[in-house]
């Protein structure tokens, strides 16, 4: 109930003697739902989803700057854990959207698409990802620039050639959908199963965000630059 409701109630209310025993029960009971509500929230932020927000580009066709996510920590599993007897999960796949610690500096989040599974060998070729000789049908692929074609310049060049390499075993090989504007597998390598947060699930919350992180135009402009298009969908 709204605090002006409750408050407009207790004034038409009788007036009664206060009762000690009474009071102290409630309070107990207030205490006893909090508590309750913390310990929830700690184990859904810990074990079961956590809050994401979209700082970069790399994402974008799929992802937007300002796009708020909810990622599902539990689904993929594998690490031992006591509530893993409770909870379904399977192997990550080709294609998941994942969040996990980059692994150059593990206390920072990133958020790229399983590419490369375990033992798979990968090639990029004229911008176009081989997987074991074969191509990969990536629909939902960006690119700022198209391919260049076959030029020597562009042999050097990780956003156009790169590979072959073999995904080891424990390992993922990670790529932006931006593919021209992506820190990805590319650069800094394989991605350590343990390292991986969580799946990508939905956006919950999404506004066109400027670099400080604030809505663009101000409060006067919130409504209007919500992405309402946006809001609870789920993430492919």
């Amino acid at each position: 109930m709204p605090e002006e409701t409750l408050t407009e109630v207790q004034e038409r209310a009788p007036v009664a003697k206060p009762d000690k025993h009474g009071n102290q029960t409630t309070f107990s009971e207030y205490l006893e739902s909090l508590l309750v509500t913390v310990i929830l929230a700690l184990f859904g932020t810990s074990f079961v989803v956590q809050a994401f927000k979209i700082p970069s580009a790399s994402m974008e066709g799929t992802l937007l700057i300002g796009d708020h996510l909810l990622v599902n920590k539990f689904i993929f599993g594998g690490t031992g854990a006591w509530y893993e007897k409770l909870l379904p999960y399977r192997e990550l796949q080709r294609g998941d959207i994942i969040v996990f610690k980059y692994p150059d500096e593990p206390e920072r989040d990133f958020i790229k698409r399983v590419i490369g599974l375990p033992g798979e060998t990968i090639e990029l070729k004229n911008k176009k990802v081989y997987i074991n000789g074969k191509p990969l049908d990536e629909p939902y692929v960006h690119f700022l620039f198209p391919p260049p074609g076959d030029t020597p310049e562009e042999d050097f060049d990780v956003r156009v050639h790169y590979g072959p390499v073999t995904v080891p075993p424990d390992h993922y090989f990670m790529m932006g959908d931006n593919r021209d504007n992506s820190e990805d597998s590319r650069y800094w390598g394989f991605l350590p199963r343990e390292y991986v947060k969580g799946k990508a699930a939905f956006i919950y919350w999404s506004f066109e965000d400027t670099e400080e992180g604030q809505p663009a135009g101000g409060i006067s402009r919130f409504f209007t630059t919500i992405r309402w298009g946006r809001l609870f969908h789920q993430i492919h």
